[in-house]
C-alpha cells in the first residue's frame, strides 16, 4: 500500500583537514550535477469501476479489465517514471491498485495524490518518488453556458514536488470535457469555456510566482489547432506563455490517441511548459511513448518529459 519515502540523512565523511603553506589544501570535486527526471503523463482509460460488457453481460460496476491493466502496468514499467500523472482514474483504492502493480514490478511511487472534482467517476491522479509538499484545491471553478452554471468537470490537478534541496516542481493534471454531446451543452463550447477556466487559474499561478517550474499536462480532448489550446497556452511572446513540447514517437508521429468509432488518431495529450522549466526540458530524451500494443492498455498513449533539475536562466545545447 502507499507509503512515505523515509527520511535521508546527511552524513558527513572524515575529520576536517589543516592546511598550511607546504601543503595546499586539496581540491574540492565539483558539485554533482542531480540526476535526470522522468515525468510521465498517461489517460489510463477508465481505471475504475463503471458500467461495462462482461462476457456478453452488462455489469453495472466492473472494473478496468485484467489484460488491460496488465499491458498499461507493462507499459508505465518500460518507461521508468519517478512521476506518473494519470487521467480516468476512480477512487483511492483504484490508486493503491495501480501503485501496488507498479511496485511490484520495481517502479515505487509512494506520494500520491487524487483530485476529485464534478466528476463523480474519472479523477486526476498523482504518484511521485518525490515528496509533494503543497497541493492546491481547485474543484470550485464554473462557467456560464446558455443560462447555467457549469462546473470544470475534472478540476486541475495541482501539486508542488521538491524534487532536491534547491528545486521544486509545480505540476497541473487536467482532463477537458470529452468529445460526447451530453444534454448540458454543446461539447465543443464547454470545452472552450473549461480551457478559459484553466487558463485563468495558470495566469493566478504565475502572476503569484513567475519563476515558478511549471508543466501542465493531460487530455485536452482537441487538436492544436482548436481555440480550447491555443486558449490554454495564452499569448505568444508573452512572459506567461506556455510552450507545446510538440512531442513525437520514434517514427516521428505526433498522434496520442486513437477513435476507434471514426477510426481516427489525433494528438489531444498535451505537455506545456512556461518559460522558468523550458532550459531544464531535455527535449531527446521527452517523447510519445511507442508500444506494439498500446491498445491493449487504453485509447491513448503516454507522453515522457525528461528534465534536469538545476535552476537553469538559459538553454544548454547539450547537456552540461
Amino acid at each position: 500500500m502507499l507509503g512515505l519515502l523515509p527520511r535521508c540523512a546527511l552524513v558527513l565523511l572524515g575529520p576536517l583537514i589543516a592546511c598550511s603553506k607546504a601543503h595546499p589544501p586539496p581540491v574540492t570535486p565539483a558539485t554533482e550535477l542531480p540526476s535526470e527526471i522522468r515525468v510521465v503523463a498517461y489517460n489510463l482509460k477508465n481505471w475504475l469501476s463503471m458500467e461495462r460488457r462482461v462476457a456478453g453481460e452488462l455489469v453495472p460496476a466492473a472494473p478496468k479489465s485484467e489484460p488491460e491493466k496488465t499491458a498499461a502496468v507493462r507499459i508505465l514499467a518500460s518507461l521508468q517514471p519517478d512521476i506518473l500523472g494519470v487521467c480516468e482514474i476512480g477512487t483511492l483504492s483504484d490508486v493503491a491498485d495501480l501503485h501496488d502493480r507498479l511496485r511490484a514490478k520495481g517502479i515505487d511511487l509512494p506520494h500520491h495524490l487524487l483530485h476529485e472534482a464534478a466528476d463523480p467517476q474519472r479523477r486526476l491522479a498523482l504518484l511521485s518518488r518525490f515528496p509533494i509538499t503543497a497541493s492546491q484545491a481547485s474543484s470550485q471553478l464554473h462557467y456560464s453556458l446558455d443560462g447555467q452554471v457549469l462546473p470544470l468537470q475534472r478540476g486541475i490537478l495541482d501539486a508542488t514536488l521538491q524534487i532536491n534541496p534547491a528545486y521544486e516542481l509545480r505540476l497541473l493534471g487536467c482532463h477537458l470535457k470529452s468529445r460526447r454531446e451530453v444534454e448540458e451543452g454543446e461539447q465543443a463550447a464547454m470545452r472552450r469555456h473549461e480551457a478559459v477556466l484553466v487558463r485563468e487559474y495558470i495566469e493566478r499561478v504565475l502572476k503569484h510566482n513567475p519563476q515558478t517550474n511549471l508543466l501542465l499536462y493531460g487530455d485536452f480532448n482537441d487538436t492544436k489547432n482548436e481555440q480550447p489550446i491555443k486558449v490554454v497556452q495564452g499569448q505568444f511572446g508573452h512572459p506567461h506563455y506556455l510552450r507545446d513540447l510538440g512531442l513525437h514517437d520514434a517514427d516521428g508521429h505526433h498522434f496520442t490517441y486513437y477513435w476507434n468509432l471514426a477510426d481516427t488518431y489525433d494528438r489531444i495529450d498535451f505537455a506545456f511548459i512556461n518559460n522558468g522549466l523550458w532550459p531544464e526540458v531535455r527535449t531527446k530524451k521527452s517523447f510519445i511513448a511507442k508500444d506494439r500494443a498500446w491498445l491493449e492498455a487504453s485509447d491513448h498513449r503516454p507522453l515522457v518529459i525528461t528534465l534536469l533539475p538545476l535552476e537553469t536562466t538559459t538553454r544548454p545545447r547539450s547537456r552540461p
